[in-house]
C-alpha cells in the first residue's frame, strides 16, 4: 500500500515516528513535508497529500496538525478524498468501515496518552464494508461532481454573499 504523509509543525514529531513504523511494515510512503518546527501553514501539505490520492499516486493519505479539522477541511477540496479527523479508535474504524476514508487527518495536540500507531494501524487494516455504504458513498461522488463541475459564483451573485449597493454606502 502506498500511503502519503504531511503535517504542518505540530505534527512533525508524529509525522517522523509514523514514517518509520510503517516503513518498517513494507508500507511505501511519500513524505510531502514539514520538515522542521518552523511554523508553516497546513493546507500546502494538506494539498500535496490530497493531490497524491486524488491522481491515485497514493492509495490512502495521513495528515497531521493541532486538530486535524484544517487539514480536512483542505483535502476534502480534491476529487476522490474522503477525508476525517478521527481522535480515537471508534473513529478510525467507521472512517474506515462506513465512508470508506482515504485520508486520515490526526490532531497531534489532542490524542493525549493515546498510541496514534495503534489507530493508523487499525484504519489502515480495517475495510470498507460496502452494501449499504457503498450506495450513500455514490450519492457523495454525485453531489461532489455536480457541484465542482458546474457554474462557478460571480461576485454579483446574491448567494455568493456579495456586499449590495445600499450596503456598500454604509459609512
Amino acid at each position: 500500500m502506498r500511503i502519503s504523509l504531511g503535517s504542518d509543525h505540530r505534527g512533525v514529531q508524529i509525522k517522523a515516528r509514523l514514517i518509520q513504523a510503517l516503513t518498517e511494515r513494507a508500507f511505501e510512503i511519500f513524505d510531502e513535508g514539514t520538515f522542521g518546527d518552523s511554523s508553516v501553514d497546513y493546507p500546502d501539505f494538506a494539498e500535496a497529500v490530497a493531490r497524491r490520492v486524488s491522481a491515485g499516486e497514493a492509495d490512502r493519505g495521513i495528515l497531521i496538525c493541532g486538530t486535524g479539522i484544517g487539514m480536512a477541511i483542505t483535502a476534502n477540496k480534491f476529487l476522490g478524498v474522503r477525508a476525517a479527523p478521527c481522535y480515537d479508535e471508534v473513529m478510525v474504524e467507521m472512517s474506515r468501515r462506513h465512508n470508506d476514508v482515504n485520508v486520515l487527518c490526526l490532531p497531534g495536540d489532542l490524542i493525549g496518552e493515546r498510541s496514534i500507531d495503534d489507530l493508523v494501524l487499525r484504519w489502515l487494516q480495517t475495510d470498507f464494508d460496502g452494501g449499504r455504504h457503498a450506495n450513500r458513498l455514490e450519492k457523495i461522488d454525485r453531489i461532489e461532481k455536480q457541484n465542482t463541475s458546474g457554474p462557478q459564483r460571480g461576485p454579483d451573485d446574491p448567494i455568493a454573499g456579495s456586499t449590495t449597493k445600499a450596503d456598500s454606502s454604509v459609512t
